[in-house]
């Protein structure tokens, strides 16, 4: 059945654009929003972004021990010291909704539970240190600690509700851990795991930082000289290769169908008007911050820029809460992340996280319309 669907789905595609009025205005525009969305996408973040933040996940599913993960984010953690940890664990990340996947998939896939892998999820694209320090430069220092604190609050919320309602998931995390690969913990050191996941970490925020070029490419060769010391003089050949193998495991997984989303999302850039959205959104009412969650957890917006896009929002009149719940949202979610997360969670889950955090975005950002 299911390969019938896809021939179905396949054939309805191709009558669509064999019919279609390709030359029609609207449609143009839409399909080069996607392909330029995409292409923007694909040059600005698979290389610096997505690359090491697929080799970092893949790293913590191969050598992190699995102990160590249950110890801090397992289902069977003092929930005051699991949920902290998850909830800023993220901070130092400048990563967008799509490139935390892989590092949300990496600790889950090694037994975290299900609360604490959410909170992780949510807060690392929420409350990167780049972001939150942008945006108090651009909109003010009320809207970056509203910011923060909303999302680290969220996070903790989210996570406590996903591990009440599948608490089942997590007593299947605890046997099993979700271990791919080679079966039980390598014999390498904490401190030696630790130091080769952060010069990992270092590759990832290097690329990020707007320094001086030849100091920028001093510390990344450091980096990459210090990756490459592990794994060529410590880390045995068949781990690396296994390194590897995982790293291409989530690559297959994970990019097709976040390059479907991507495009999807620049086709709905342009389908909805501004305008429209604009207007829905002017008063700091329930319904207008309902409106700004939905359109934030659709709508895909790369790290950072949310910020100029919401501030001229902003100008064009919308409100103050409606304005921090499409921050909560449209870091958090997006239409590429939540494709990928109904494939890595399946739907029950995937479809309670995202109700969950565009629900409670809501109520955040009324109250900080109302009172701040």
């Amino acid at each position: 059945m299911k390969e019938w669907t896809k021939f179905a789905l396949l054939v309805a595609a191709f009558l669509i654009f064999y019919f279609a009025p390709i030359n029609a205005p609207v449609v143009t525009d839409s399909l080069m929003a996607g392909l330029t969305l995409l292409q923007e996408y694909a040059r600005l973040h698979v290389l610096t972004c997505l690359v090491p933040a697929f080799f970092i996940a893949g790293a913590i599913a191969v050598y992190v021990k699995k102990d160590a993960v249950l110890k801090l984010l397992g289902p069977t953690t003092k929930k005051y010291i699991a949920y902290p940890i998850a909830s800023i664990s993220g901070g130092i990340l400048a990563v967008c909704s799509c490139t935390i996947l892989p590092l949300f998939t990496g600790i889950y896939k090694r037994g975290a539970g299900i609360g604490p892998a959410v909170a992780f999820l949510f807060t690392g694209p929420a409350i990167n240190v780049t972001a939150i320090l942008l945006t108090g430069n651009v909109l003010g220092w009320d809207f970056a600690v509203g910011r923060l604190v909303a999302a680290m609050i969220i996070s903790v919320i989210a996570g406590l509700i996903m591990a009440a309602v599948f608490r089942g998931h997590d007593r299947k995390n605890t046997e099993t851990g979700f271990a791919t690969g080679m079966q039980g913990d390598l014999p390498y050191s904490n401190a030696t795991v630790i130091v080769f996941l952060l010069l990992q970490l270092g590759v990832l925020i290097g690329f990020g930082l707007s320094i001086e070029p030849l100091l920028k490419g001093f510390l990344l060769s450091a980096f990459l000289a210090g990756i490459a010391g592990i794994v060529i003089f410590v880390y045995q050949r068949e781990d690396n290769l296994e390194w590897i193998r995982e790293t291409w495991d989530l690559v297959k997984k994970i990019l097709p169908y976040l390059f479907a989303g991507v495009f999807v999302a620049g086709i709905i850039e342009v389908v909805i008007p501004r305008e429209f959205v604009v207007g829905l959104v002017g008063e700091n009412s329930v319904l207008s911050n309902l409106v700004a969650s939905t359109f934030g957890a659709f709508m895909y917006f790369a790290t950072l820029t949310e910020v100029p896009i919401i501030q001229k929002l902003m100008g064009l009149g919308m409100g103050r809460g409606p304005a921090l719940t499409l921050f909560l949202t449209g870091n958090s979610l997006s239409l590429p992340s939540m494709i990928v997360l109904f494939k890595i969670m399946g739907k029950r889950q995937a479809s309670v996280y995202i109700v969950t955090i565009v629900l409670f975005s809501t109520a955040a950002g009324w109250l900080f319309g109302k009172y701040f």
